[in-house]
């Protein structure tokens, strides 16, 4: 983790960026586009699962952005949980729906990995440095 100094050189948020992009791209060229709804919902919910790594990013210590990694990861669930619904109104193919829902689960299991190695790190986070 020392080695990283922004956000942005985060795979996992790497990886969540490429979620939320598949997710827009959806949204407008689907008839989910005309599901306002649903549309806000899993704009919303992609969206936020590569802002809180952000945001718990910068907080400055490893318990706050554990904290903002488990709701990441909870609002890939969110976002996953929508896409059924989204297959099921038939916005998408079985296809897409995989490649939707597979590139999620990669995030969420990176976002895991991170909670994984900061909770046995002894790093404290920068805000803690002597």
């Amino acid at each position: 983790m020392a080695s990283i100094k922004r956000f942005e050189d985060l795979e996992c948020w790497k990886k969540a960026r490429e979620f939320c992009n598949l997710v827009h791209t959806i949204c407008l060229e689907t008839p989910l586009a005309k599901d306002f709804s649903l549309r806000d919902q899993i704009e919303r919910s992609a969206g936020s699962i590569m802002d809180n790594i952000a945001e718990g990013f910068d907080r400055g210590g490893n318990k706050e952005f554990i904290q903002f990694l488990y709701i990441s990861t909870s609002s890939g669930s969110e976002s996953k949980s929508q896409l059924y619904r989204i297959l099921d109104r038939r916005y998408i193919d079985q296809q897409k729906f995989e490649t939707l829902y597979t590139c999620c689960n990669q995030a969420q299991s990176m976002i895991k990995g991170l909670i994984n190695y900061l909770s046995k790190s002894d790093f404290k986070g920068k805000k803690y440095k002597a």
